[in-house]
């Protein structure tokens, strides 16, 4: 924590570590560490390990620093979530808050990564980043959406800084990498045409396993107008969604998490 003489408040600070393993044909807790404001929680599922963070301070600020850590143990099948929506506050000047999930993958395990959306509100200063290792045989399906302000609130975001990094790599080579950058004035940005036409949510969508190619078809023909899907490799989709607000995005989003998981979403998803 930091001294209040200097009139800054105290600052959140949170890890988590988790790892799986499989017991029989059920995947379970291997090796669980939980530190500061950051908690998991997990619901009773079926073969899989379900587990649904939480972040007690209520948000991310100048600052604050989150740090997620998962291993998915051979073989096993892991899915973590978020209890709701992530929130980065206004931020004091030069500070920032910190969000960095690291991520990986053995042999013949999955994971499913879907933390809901982080809604960033007008004087935010955030900086997230997402780094995956996988077996060669591993799979992942990797969805982070974001909201610029509150669409029902009638915010506007005039002046933020948003930098956003994900890395994915197999056998040590990198198959992915991708960053978004936003500052001062995103309404401004957002508005541009090649950019959101005025659209104030938007997901990153990677999918990575064996059958990545055969999966296209289905994930194209649930994307929205405002969405898209490709091919980077034959064990690699992305897409990419634009909505004009959380509810709308999460619609377009469901059925394809759905088709792509071969499961429901996590309860915490549901509408």
């Amino acid at each position: 924590m930091l001294d209040n003489q200097y009139g800054l408040q105290p600052r959140a600070k949170g890890s988590v570590t988790l790892t799986s393993k499989l017991r029989g044909n059920v995947s379970v807790i291997d090796d669980l560490h939980q530190s500061g404001c950051l908690r998991l929680l997990f619901p009773r599922g079926d073969a899989a390990l379900d587990a649904v963070l939480i972040n007690t301070s209520g948000g991310v600020t100048g600052g604050d620093n989150i740090a997620v850590k998962a291993r998915v143990g051979t073989g096993s099948e892991m899915t973590l979530t978020t209890q709701a929506a992530e929130r980065a506050y206004r931020a004091q000047p030069g500070q920032i808050g910190q969000i960095t999930t690291t991520l990986s993958v053995d042999a013949g395990g999955a994971l499913n990564w879907l933390p809901q959306e982080i809604l960033l509100f007008n004087g935010s200063n955030l900086h997230r980043e997402l780094k995956v290792t996988l077996a060669s045989n591993a799979s992942a399906l990797l969805v982070e959406p974001v909201v610029f302000g509150r669409a029902a609130m009638g915010e506007t975001l005039t002046d933020i800084a948003f930098k956003d990094r994900v890395s994915v790599m197999r056998d040590g080579r990198p198959i992915y990498r991708d960053g978004v950058c936003f500052e001062g004035n995103a309404a401004a940005q957002l508005a541009r045409p090649a950019i959101g036409q005025g659209m104030i949510a938007m997901a990153n969508i990677i999918y990575t396993a064996p059958d990545a190619q055969t999966r296209l078809p289905a994930v194209r023909a649930l994307m929205p107008s405002t969405g898209g899907a490709s091919l980077l490799a034959d064990d690699l989709l992305v897409g990419r969604i634009m909505a004009a607000d959380s509810f709308l995005l999460r619609c377009a989003l469901i059925p394809i998490i759905e088709r792509l998981s071969g499961t429901a979403v996590p309860r915490t998803w549901r509408l």
